[in-house]
This record gives C-alpha cells, structure tokens and sequence, in this order.
C-alpha cells in the first residue's frame, strides 16, 4: 500500500463502461518521514475519501480485488482514510 494525500477529483464525461458509477479521485504520494510529496495519479475511491484528507492506496491486481470488479481497467483505489500515523 501507499501512503498519498487527496489533491482533487477527476469528472469524465465519456468513460470505459464498468468505470460507471465509481469516484475517481487524483492522489499524490507522499513520503511521512521527510513530508515530500511525489507523482500524482488517478486512483478510483472506494472509500468516500474527500480532498485534502491522507488515504491508504493499493495498486494493480488488488485494486481490481478491492472494487470487486476483476475486469475494470483499474490501477489504483483508495482502500483507507487515515486518521493518525507515528512516523
């Protein structure tokens, strides 16, 4: 899993069909040590995560496992919302 923070949303008005329905959520990875922040990505939320808020992410095959949709062209999802972390 990695640790990122909720940046913004994404709206797509056309989209691959099985993405109909699911939040899409841009995140950027962070580093809790050092408070860096690195690349940004889409990932779809599965959690009702709001901008601004740390969230645990999960790539590739989990992800799909996550929204229990095997064959969603899904590479992300956000499967936490942080309350607190010792870093």
């Amino acid at each position: 899993m990695i640790i990122c923070k909720v940046i913004g949303n994404v709206w797509a008005t056309r989209k691959e069909e099985t993405l109909n329905g699911l939040k899409l959520m841009i995140v950027r990875r962070i580093d809790i040590s050092s408070d860096a922040e690195h690349e940004s990505f889409v990932a779809v939320d599965c959690v009702g995560a709001g901008i601004g808020e740390p969230v645990l992410v999960t790539t590739g095959s989990s992800a799909r496992k996550a929204l229990s949709i095997e064959d969603s062209p899904v590479d992300a999802a956000i499967v936490g919302i942080i309350d607190g972390s010792e870093g």
